[in-house]
């Protein structure tokens, strides 16, 4: 299973749309002090077994406000994003990232051809209520140096910034680490840093994965307090098995801690498989990070 099994069936995620329950009760607990920075739920750990709609009531259910997608949603039609649209705001969901780029900004033959993609995606904006697209660096090249590569990302992203600042979208470039994919090029955070403070263009972040850097390289509250500036998302998944927050090796609830002392107020999506029923752990994950950061009454 891979982000890049997202939903195989959008037309099912209408059916009874227009009869949906209202959202849980789960979603909003009253009398609780809310979390200093946002939670979402990258939805293709859930599954391509289950419906669009199942997910989406699974994420709700668990009481969670927004979702990350793929980019599958460039195949659908008017009346499956119509439908969509009913279905998330009937379960009071929004869309905080979305993928749907084609190639790497590794890659400098493929820089105007991203640019051109980047000026398509940012038409689905207003659809889908999102303006913030992850974009990866690609597979090394064996034609090209490592420095070649790492000049193509900055060059590249940084063209894509000013695309961005037109229609006020922030494009996330995203680490992977080599167990996951050997041939991924910024397999690094350290030089995703180093890349985005070159690009130097507030349109232009980085999606710190956090179960990535573990495997690759750890230290990863050091990274945090040195770099959140650049940060525009994380992702979260525990080592070893990309499972719940708190069943493996990262400690998650000093991570927790420090993402609020530092202030952070974007979005930490879930990208962590499940070990148990999806509702009760991702319920789990959501009120682990409230127990890191709100002090007990």
């Amino acid at each position: 299973m891979n982000r890049r099994q997202f939903s195989r069936a959008i037309a099912g995620a209408a059916l009874g749309a227009a009869v949906l329950p209202s959202p849980s009760p789960l979603q909003a607990e009253e009398g609780q002090p809310s979390l200093p920075f946002n939670l979402s739920v990258m939805i293709w750990t859930l599954g391509d077994k289950i419906s669009l709609q199942q997910r989406l009531e699974t994420v709700a259910q668990a009481g969670y406000h927004s979702v990350e997608l793929t980019g599958d949603f460039l195949k659908w039609s008017p009346e499956e994003f119509r439908k969509f649209d009913s279905l998330k705001r009937s379960l009071g969901i929004g869309i905080d990232a979305t993928g749907g780029f084609n190639g790497g900004v590794g890659d400098p033959a493929r820089r105007d051809d991203l640019l051109a993609q980047l000026k398509s995606l940012i038409t689905y904006c207003d659809r889908l209520q999102c303006r913030t697209f992850i974009i990866l660096s690609g597979d090394r090249i064996p034609t090209l140096s490592g420095q070649q590569q790492h000049d193509a990302c900055t060059e590249t992203l940084k063209r894509m910034g000013d695309i961005a600042a037109q229609q006020n979208v922030t494009v996330l470039l995203e680490n992977i680490d080599q167990e996951e994919n050997p041939n991924y090029y910024l397999t690094s955070s350290a030089e995703g840093f180093e890349i985005i403070r070159k690009v130097d263009h507030p349109n232009v972040k980085f999606l710190y994965d956090l179960y990535h850097e573990q495997i690759a390289e750890g230290n990863l509250i050091e990274k945090l307090e040195k770099n959140i500036d650049c940060i525009g998302l994380i992702h979260i998944a525990d080592v070893p098995g990309r499972h719940e927050p708190g069943t493996g090796e990262i400690n998650y609830a000093n991570v927790f801690r420090k993402l609020a002392q530092l202030k952070y107020k974007k979005y930490a999506a879930m990208e962590f498989l499940p070990t148990a029923d999806p509702v009760a752990s991702l319920r789990g994950a959501r009120e682990y990070v409230n127990r890191a950061v709100i002090p007990a009454r």
